[in-house]
């Protein structure tokens, strides 16, 4: 898994944190009365809307470059590992470096 798919990863994860809390807290609220407390908890619906929308197009994403990859490695099993093997030398090479 490269550096990107982790963060990709990581920052799902974190969406998905994001939305919960959020919804646990709209629900906590929802005995709040007033005009600024309604006004906030639709600013906070809104927010949350567009989290899990953000949350979904980035699983899509993720899923499409995963299958993406899978493709051409299992069109070019050879050359697929031989890139890795390089890769795996150079960074062995350079982590036992002094």
């Amino acid at each position: 898994m490269n550096a990107n798919a982790v963060s990709t990863e990581k920052l799902v994860t974190d969406l998905k944190r994001v939305v919960r809390d959020s919804e646990d807290l709209l629900q906590s609220s929802a005995g709040a009365v007033g005009e600024k407390a309604h006004e906030m908890r639709e600013r906070l619906a809104q927010a949350l809307e567009s989290a899990k929308a953000a949350c979904r197009r980035l699983e899509e994403k993720a899923i499409e470059a995963a299958k993406s990859t899978d493709h051409v490695i299992r069109e070019h099993p050879y050359p697929s590992i031989g890139i890795a093997f390089g890769i795996g030398l150079l960074v062995g090479v350079l982590v036992t470096r002094k």
